[in-house]
């Protein structure tokens, strides 16, 4: 279920481009909501400019990121998301080790957002404790059964993400970490 809005990289190509560590955090920075120049994603990610432009031009062949309007007098020029979301599907042949290799990233970055909630969830407020978690679950669905779950799971996700990122959102709301897989297992 991609909208309009939404980035949707399945060749193996585009796939093996953005399966890059600081790519991958360049992603993660900006489909916050965020803009930021080479300059500043090359301070985060602990390139040069100029490898992070490289990296940057690379992401925007595949349609991943762009160019934002300038800042102040025109010199700083910015890059953003692509789109509001992305989506990364392994499906196409040879797209699978990529695809692995994002997935595997995306779970070290849950990691450690869940490690950092539980060392100071004790010093919440009631209504925040407990909001952290991790299930892990096994269905048993055919194939109509399994596009409704995706499909169902899919437009909470969209509820909550209508109109907010790191730009826009109401005051006293925080990022959420989430990551959802949906896999069928293959015997």
């Amino acid at each position: 279920m991609a909208d309009a809005d939404e980035v949707v990289l399945s060749d193996p190509r585009a796939l093996r481009a953005l399966a890059h560590p600081a790519r991958l955090t360049v992603v993660d920075e900006l489909y916050q909501g965020t803009e930021r120049t080479a300059s500043e994603l090359a301070d985060l990610t602990g390139l040069t400019p100029s490898a992070m432009s490289y990296h940057l031009r690379a992401l925007e062949r595949w349609g991943v990121v762009k160019r934002a309007e300038p800042r102040g007098d025109a010199r700083e020029r910015p890059w953003k998301a692509a789109g509001r979301g992305l989506t990364v599907s392994g499906s196409e042949a040879g797209a699978s080790a990529a695809a692995e290799m994002i997935v595997t990233q995306a779970l070290e970055h849950l990691g450690e957002a869940l490690r950092r909630w539980t060392g100071a969830e004790g010093r919440e407020t009631p209504g925040w404790r407990g909001v952290g978690s991790m299930r892990h679950s096994y269905f048993w669905l055919d194939e109509d059964e399994a596009v409704a779950f995706k499909a169902e799971v899919e437009a909470v996700f969209e509820k909550h993400l209508a109109g907010r990122d790191a730009a826009h959102h109401p005051p006293g709301t925080r990022r959420i970490v989430t990551v959802l897989a949906i896999v069928p297992e293959v015997d």
